[in-house]
């Protein structure tokens, strides 16, 4: 997650109100490693902008057909200080964590898992899937809460139905519906929007809250200003009310928004920290675990508490872990 590329633009949206200008972020392709790697579309983090809200990470990915690309195969790897969330459009993912949860996520569901001091966890497409096609995203855990116990939720929230439009409430509220997931951070949203050709939806939001529209598909008017596909539109916090609108083609979009964090976060690899310190142990202690380095330390809890070992045990007969990439020649610098 270094050297990271942005090529920052403006929209500026007109209606029926006041002109908005909203930053839109552009997507960079990056491969998920080894020969026949899947490549997905990343819109956060760049270096412009580190977080919307708490959402540090948003990776978009396909239609890929497995049969070309692979699908997903994610082996076992390490998280802290942080939170994934993964959707799916076409598909199916078999998430299995060191929490003990062993799930899949499908079309219309969420999984969330909550790393807090330390969770490994792998991911792999479901041999029935034949085209792969979601979004996986990342939100930062605030200091009050990152060094909790790890844990999963799975839900499937009820569709909110319009003239034209279908609305799913992953994370929060929005359109009166609300989900139940504790995500044990600053209030946060996350939802799947999508639209008939010619239809329009006008959404009252939360003015605290900075947003984020991610086009996966269609031809989108975000309050009266075109928006590309796989970008992602920036709102700043102030807003009361989002209008999106489809023209000759279907539209789908993920809403993301939240709070801001208000906390310097140093991010790398898999691992979100507070300092570069912290995130050099966090490696030291993954490598340890798989038996890729010598162990730093035998005590049986490390300096936060945390158990040994801080990454979990797993079921044995799954693939290889990933090792950790060799940290970076720099210091790693907070931002946020």
């Amino acid at each position: 997650m270094t050297n990271l590329d942005v090529h920052p633009e403006e929209i500026v949206c007109r209606g029926d109100r006041a002109p908005l200008t909203a930053e839109l972020l552009v997507p960079r392709d990056v491969p998920l490693g080894g020969p026949r790697a899947m490549t997905v579309r990343r819109t956060l983090p760049q270096r412009r902008r580190s977080l919307i809200g708490s959402w540090c990470f948003l990776d978009h990915y396909g239609p890929d057909p497995v049969s070309a690309s692979g699908g997903m195969k994610v082996p076992r790897h390490p998280h802290t200080g942080l939170a994934t969330v993964s959707l799916l459009f076409t598909g199916g993912v078999s998430h299995r964590d060191s929490s003990g949860a062993d799930a899949l996520v499908r079309p219309g569901e969420v999984n969330l898992m909550i790393a807090g001091r330390g969770i490994s966890h792998q991911e792999f497409s479901t041999p029935d899937t034949s085209l792969l096609h979601g979004v996986q995203l990342w939100y930062a855990l605030p200091d009050s809460t990152r060094h909790m116990p790890p844990t999963f939720e799975h839900y499937e929230p009820e569709p909110v139905t319009g003239e034209g439009t279908t609305l799913r409430v992953f994370i929060g509220s929005l359109a009166g519906s609300a989900s139940p997931i504790e995500t044990y951070t600053p209030p946060l949203l996350a939802a799947e929007i999508n639209l008939e050709s010619g239809a329009r939806l006008e959404l009252q939001l939360t003015p605290a809250f900075e947003h984020g529209v991610l086009l996966d598909a269609g031809d989108l008017t975000l309050n009266g200003s075109q928006v590309p596909v796989n970008h992602l539109a920036y709102l700043p916090v102030g807003e009361q009310s989002l209008t999106v609108e489809a023209g000759a083609d279907p539209v789908r979009l993920i809403l993301i928004g939240g709070e801001p964090l208000g906390e310097q976060i140093v991010m790398w690899w898999n691992f979100v920290g507070r300092s570069h310190e912290e995130v050099v142990a966090y490696r030291a202690a993954w490598q340890a675990e798989i038996g890729a380095e010598p162990a730093l330390s035998q005590d049986s809890t490390y300096d936060d508490g945390a158990p040994y070992p801080r990454f979990g045990p797993f079921p044995a007969g799954q693939p290889k872990p990933l090792p950790a990439p060799t940290m970076p020649a720099v210091q790693l610098r907070p931002r946020g």
